[in-house]
C-alpha cells in the first residue's frame, strides 16, 4: 500500500474536511496530503504543549480522546503502513524513545532453537510507546512535512447539507465554533467531510435529522477496564518473558495486561465484568490496584516496589460497544461526499489493541478510493465494500471475542463448568481449542501463524486453513483434553479467593498501621 503524489495545482486540488485531529484523523490527512487534496483538520482541543513527549503524557488535556491515557498496541498491520509509506516518520518515532520488538524478539524462550527466518516475519513487529508520543510526534511530522492545515479549539455545531429530487443528500460543509475567538460562529465548505472524531462522533445524529437513515450494529461488550501507568526504577531492566508466568491472561472474571511504553513507561490494565461490582470498587484505590495485580504471579516481577513506581492513578473507560456502521445501505436517501473513518464508522472493543491498526488501515483505504474514483455514490459505495472486505473480518473476531468473553464469566460468577461438554459438538470445539494452545506452545511453525492474526497482517484464523497445522492439532487432540488444558491454565486467584482476599485487604486497612504487610493468604496460594 504505497502512494504517490499527484502533480497537482493549488487550484486543483479538491478540499477536505477532517474532524478530529487523534490518530486515525491525521493518517487520513497525512495520505490524502500525499494525493494531492487540500486538507483542513478541525480540533475542538487544545494542541498538544511545547514540551517533550514524556511531558505531552501528562500535561496535554486531551478531553477529545477518552482513551487518550490508556495503553495502546501498534500492531504489525499499522507498523506495516508507516514503514512502506513514512519511513522518515518512522525514524522520528524512534528519536521519541518508541522501540521496535520485531518477531524474533517476542519468541518465547523454549521456542527460539527452532528459530529459522521466514518471508513474512519483517511485517510481524509491534511498536512499542504511549499513544501520548505516538500523537506528539505525529503532529509535528504533519504540520513540518505537508500542506495540511489543523484548526484547533474550534468544535462542530452542524452539518451543512443539500437535497436534491434525486433522493440525494451532498454535505457541504460544517457551521463552526471558534472557541479561541469568543465563541465566534461561521461556515466551512468543502468538497469532502470526513468524520475522524471517534466513539463520541455526533455526526450519527446530524445526519438522521438531515434525512440520512445509518445501518449500525452495536453489541455491548459488558465490561470497563482500568488502567494505571508506573515508571521502572533507575538501573532496573524490564522484567523478562517468561511464558509460564505470562504478564498478559485471562482468569475469566478478570483480563490483564503489561504494556510496555517509551522511556522506562508502562502501563497494567486489569478489565473486569459490568457485574464485578466489589472488585470494581476496589480496583479504583491505587493501593488495592496494586495490590490485586501483586496475586498474579506474572506481573509481580513488574510491579514489586524495589522494580516500579506508579506515576498515575488508576483510571477507568466503560460504555465499550463493537460498532459497525454503513452509511450506503439503508433508507431511500443517498448521502454523498461524506465519509467516517476508525472508530467513527467502525469500533472494537479497545481491550484488544486493534484500533489504532485498522484506523490507520481505514484511513489509507478511503485515501486510496478518494484518489482514484471520481463519481461521488461509486466512492461512497467502493469505500463502503472494502471496509466490509478489509476491515470487517478483524471486526467480526473482536465481536466474537467479546461474546465469547461475556459468556464465561458470566459463568464463572453462576458457578458453571463452561469446560464441561454435553454434547459432541461442543467437546470437538472444546478439545479442539486445547490442542491448538497446547500445539501452539510447542510448535514455533503454529506459534508464527497465530502471531500473523495478533499483528493483523492476514484474516483472523486464515492459519486454520493449513493442512499442515490442521494435522499437528489433530494429533494433539489425541493426547486428551486433560494434558492439553494446561496450556491454557492462567496463574492467579479463582474468583472465590479472588473475593477472599478483596476481604483481607479491607480487614488489614482496618487495622491500619499494625496489619501485617506480607502477601495475604489468599494472594499466596496463587504463588
Amino acid at each position: 500500500m504505497t502512494f504517490n503524489e499527484l502533480e497537482t495545482t493549488k487550484d486543483q486540488r479538491p478540499t477536505v474536511t477532517i474532524v478530529g485531529s487523534g490518530m486515525c484523523g491525521m493518517f487520513t490527512g497525512l495520505a490524502l496530503d500525499r494525493r494531492g487534496f487540500d486538507v483542513t483538520i478541525i480540533e475542538r482541543d487544545v494542541p498538544p504543549p511545547d514540551c517533550s513527549a514524556n511531558e505531552a503524557f501528562f500535561s496535554w488535556q486531551r478531553k477529545g480522546v477518552a482513551q487518550f491515557r490508556h495503553p495502546h498496541a501498534f500492531l504489525g498491520l499499522m507498523c506495516s503502513v508507516l514503514e512502506e509509506n513514512y519511513p522518515d516518520l518512522l525514524e522520528r518515532f524512534f528519536e521519541a524513545g518508541a522501540r521496535k520488538v520485531s518477531f524474533e524478539d517476542s519468541i518465547p524462550d523454549h521456542l527460539k532453537p527452532q528459530y529459522n527466518p521466514e518471508p513474512g516475519d519483517e511485517k510481524m513487529w509491534v511498536l512499542m510507546c504511549r499513544r501520548a508520543t505516538m500523537e506528539t510526534v505525529l503532529r509535528t511530522y504533519v504540520t513540518q512535512t505537508t500542506k495540511v492545515t489543523i484548526r484547533n479549539q474550534v468544535s462542530v455545531a452542524d452539518i451543512i447539507t443539500e437535497k436534491n429530487d434525486s433522493q440525494e443528500v451532498f454535505i457541504r460543509g460544517l457551521s463552526l465554533i471558534d472557541h479561541q475567538e469568543s465563541n465566534k460562529r461561521s461556515e466551512l465548505f468543502s468538497d469532502i467531510v470526513i468524520d475522524a472524531t471517534g466513539r463520541s462522533s455526533k455526526f450519527d445524529k446530524w445526519l438522521t435529522s438531515s434525512g440520512v437513515n445509518i445501518r449500525e450494529e452495536r453489541d455491548d461488550a459488558e465490561i470497563v477496564y482500568y488502567t494505571r501507568h508506573y515508571r521502572l526504577k533507575d538501573g532496573v531492566s524490564e522484567p523478562p518473558r517468561d511464558a509460564k508466568n505470562p504478564s498478559m491472561g485471562d482468569l475469566g472474571y478478570m483480563k490483564y495486561g503489561i504494556f510496555p511504553g517509551d522511556g522506562g513507561h508502562f502501563a497494567l490494565i486489569i478489565c473486569l465484568p459490568n457485574e464485578e461490582k466489589e472488585l470494581r470498587k476496589a480496583i479504583k484505590s491505587g493501593e488495592k490496584f496494586d495490590e490485586i495485580g501483586m496475586t498474579i504471579p506474572g506481573l509481580r516481577p513488574w510491579l514489586s516496589k524495589n522494580k516500579s513506581e506508579a506515576t498515575t492513578a488508576p483510571f477507568g473507560i466503560g460504555n465499550i460497544h463493537a460498532v459497525w456502521r454503513d452509511f450506503t445501505g439503508a433508507g431511500n436517501n443517498r448521502l454523498l461526499n461524506f465519509f467516517a473513518v476508525g472508530d467513527s464508522a467502525i469500533r472494537t472493543n479497545p481491550l484488544y489493541g486493534r484500533g489504532c491498526s485498522t484506523g490507520a488501515l481505514h484511513a489509507h483505504i478511503l485515501a486510496d478510493i478518494l484518489s482514484t474514483e471520481s463519481d461521488p455514490w461509486s466512492r461512497a459505495l467502493r469505500f463502503q465494500e472494502e471496509s466490509e472486505r478489509k476491515v470487517r473480518p478483524i471486526f467480526q473476531a473482536s465481536l466474537n471475542e467479546d461474546k465469547r468473553g461475556i459468556k464465561r464469566a458470566a459463568a464463572i460468577r453462576e458457578g458453571v463448568d463452561l469446560d464441561k461438554a454435553d454434547s459432541l459438538k461442543k467437546w470437538f470445539a472444546l478439545a479442539f481449542g486445547d490442542a491448538l494452545m497446547a500445539a501452539s506452545r510447542d510448535k514455533l511453525f503454529i506459534h508464527r501463524e497465530v502471531m500473523k492474526t495478533i499483528n493483523l497482517v492476514e484474516k483472523p484464523g486464515e492459519f486454520l486453513k493449513n493442512k499442515k497445522i490442521q494435522r499437528t492439532v489433530f494429533k494433539y487432540m489425541l493426547r486428551g483434553r486433560k494434558r492439553n488444558a494446561g496450556s491454557r491454565i492462567q496463574p492467579g486467584l479463582t474468583r472465590p479467593k479472588m473475593l477472599e482476599f478483596l476481604t483481607e485487604l479491607d480487614s488489614k486497612q482496618d487495622l491500619g498501621d499494625q496489619a501485617d504487610k506480607s502477601l495475604p493468604r489468599a494472594a499466596a496460594s496463587a504463588s
